[in-house]
């Protein structure tokens, strides 16, 4: 069912989306924050609700009757959801937002007038934080072989070059604009005509991965994708993917092996497979071991098995090269 309040949307300066999953109240709380900060612009919010059993399209319609609401019948995941308000938003420019942030301040209308500034931007990030205020490190560059290769061995901790650094640039304070090749979906603002031309996220896609296949695509057709720190959000994180326990690196492995299987190659996805299964298995084995020691680590020893007992599930099927149309 698609509900649009207000039939004169057209010509707004932003659209923004956010996908809902179980997470009323922090839908309620972000979406205070959204129309507290909007000021002057000329906004449309959409809601998509993925067949959330919380109450929250109730929660929507009485406290705020001006959203255009999308409420599905099914989880249909991030990307195809995003997608639904995507083809009916009528604005210069799209926001994706995650129902587990905080907008503060005028961040958004400082982001828009960023991109109206630089004309040769596709997509852009800004600063984000962590519940306890601290930054959260978000735009980064393309997960490769050698960047997760660099993650998953641990290398990146080790002090000295910054060329181990390299994947998520953990040592950049976020304070200065930098060129980067992927923006994290919890705020990713993407420029309406930018997006005619490269077309919707991929719904092969469900949960992980669709927005940095997104941001290559923008990146091949020539736009520049930015982080500008020109205001903050907080983003709690795991809002509604807590409720998965160890589906949810079940389903991030499934995401980045089809990610480097459509731009890499057969043998690009094997290699990710391979890389990924022997960082879980190292794992498991790890925390197995220390549980003889440490209760604790029995938890995490139980967490990696399960991963590892649905690894089967973690190679993409269907895997097609297809359009992207609106």
């Amino acid at each position: 069912m698609i509900q649009l309040p207000d039939p004169a949307r057209a010509h707004a300066d932003l659209s923004i989306v956010i996908v809902n999953w179980n997470t009323r109240d922090m839908l309620r709380d972000v979406l205070d924050s959204v129309y507290s900060g909007l000021g002057t612009l000329k906004t449309e919010v959409w809601v998509v609700d993925n067949a959330s059993d919380d109450d929250s399209v109730k929660m929507v319609e009485q406290d705020f009757p001006q959203v255009c609401l999308i409420t599905n019948t099914e989880n249909r995941g991030f990307a195809a959801a995003n997608n639904q308000a995507l083809r009916l938003a009528r604005a210069r420019h799209h926001l994706l937002l995650n129902s587990d942030t905080l907008v503060h301040g005028d961040v958004i209308s400082t982001s828009v007038s960023f991109l109206d500034d630089n004309s040769e931007v596709g997509v852009m990030g800004c600063r984000v934080l962590n519940t306890d205020g601290s930054l959260q490190i978000t735009c980064s560059r393309f997960p490769t072989l050698l960047n997760l290769a660099l993650l998953t061995s641990g290398l990146w901790k080790i002090p000295g070059p910054a060329f181990l650094d390299r994947y998520q640039m953990t040592r950049w304070t976020r304070r200065d604009t930098r060129k980067v090749d992927v923006v994290s979906g919890c705020y990713m603002l993407v420029r309406d005509k930018a997006m005619q031309e490269v077309g919707i996220l991929d719904e092969q896609f469900f949960f992980y991965g669709e927005e940095t296949d997104w941001c290559r695509r923008f990146q091949n057709a020539g736009w520049s994708l930015m982080f500008a720190p020109v205001g903050e959000i907080t983003h709690f994180g795991g809002g509604s993917v807590k409720k998965l326990n160890h589906k949810r690196d079940v389903m991030l492995t499934s995401g980045m092996v089809r990610l480097h299987r459509r731009h890499f190659g057969f043998w690009g996805a094997v290699f990710c497979w391979l890389l990924l299964a022997a960082f879980n298995l190292s794992r498991a084995v790890f925390w197995s071991i220390a549980q003889l020691f440490w209760k604790n680590a029995a938890t995490r020893a139980r967490h990696f098995r399960r991963v590892l007992a649905d690894f089967d599930q973690t190679w993409p099927k269907n895997v097609t090269a297809r359009g992207y149309r609106l």
